[in-house]
């Protein structure tokens, strides 16, 4: 996986969320990426499972890159 912090759009498709807990897993070319429901660009605490969508890597609170401003593609 790629650690460096880039500001680049990336495309994906959420794999899996857990709406009660607030988080999941986006799925690109280049990995897999956790994003917590503070991510999602509209606010909302919800997503579509299966859903295209766009988003920025960047460093989380352990110092792995997340996925975040998680929007539909």
């Amino acid at each position: 996986m790629n650690f460096r912090s880039s500001a680049a759009r990336r495309a994906g498709r959420v794999r899996d969320y857990d709406e009660p807990a607030g988080y999941g897993t986006v799925v690109s070319e280049e990995g897999e990426w956790f994003f917590h429901c503070t991510a999602i660009a509209d606010g909302s605490r919800s997503i579509t499972v299966g859903a295209a969508v766009d988003f920025v890597l960047r460093p989380g609170h352990l110092g792995r890159m997340e996925a975040r401003d998680v929007r539909p593609a």
